[in-house]
């Protein structure tokens, strides 16, 4: 069996990625490999061939970016309701690593370094990435559970 981080879109179709919350019109709801910044989702498409947002025809687009903006909105209250500190959502398409269509969706907050809070999230450094402390795991079942209940509340 090879891993699902090989394949994150296959392994999601076949119901084998962890790390989906929900099946949405336009794609999937994923929680992100690392929590450095708590609450840190992916909204994935499910074709593998789509590259950019513009390679989907106008309809299947304003899907997707509705799909975007509800697992934003369900990012945003489960974080401001588990911490304080918590300031906005950074959304974020990009593509300049993975080829295939996708958003991050960035919780900021308070507390971040003065040097990083008012620049993107690209900035903070490599090893963030690789920082086994904050990968995620079940530390992380409690944030996972707010995010996927206000999706589904947003979703109906």
């Amino acid at each position: 069996m090879t891993d699902w981080r090989t394949d994150r879109i296959g392994s999601a179709l076949r119901q084998e990625n962890p790390t989906v919350l929900a099946h949405l019109p336009a794609g999937f709801a994923v929680i992100g490999d690392v929590q450095w910044l708590p609450g840190y989702c992916l909204l994935l498409t499910e074709d593998p061939g789509v590259g950019r947002l513009s390679d989907l025809p106008r309809p299947q687009r304003l899907v997707y970016l509705d799909s975007m903006e509800r697992l934003g909105e369900a990012v945003e209250r489960a974080c401001a309701e588990l911490d304080p500190a918590f300031r906005r959502i950074n959304l974020e398409i990009l593509g300049n690593t993975d080829p295939y269509l996708h958003t991050h969706i960035w919780p900021r907050y308070e507390w971040e370094p003065a040097h990083l809070v008012g620049g993107p999230v690209w900035r903070y450094p490599p090893e963030m990435w690789r920082d086994a402390s904050t990968a995620l795991g079940p530390q992380h079942e409690a944030l996972r559970a707010a995010i996927t209940r206000h999706l589904n509340d947003i979703m109906g």
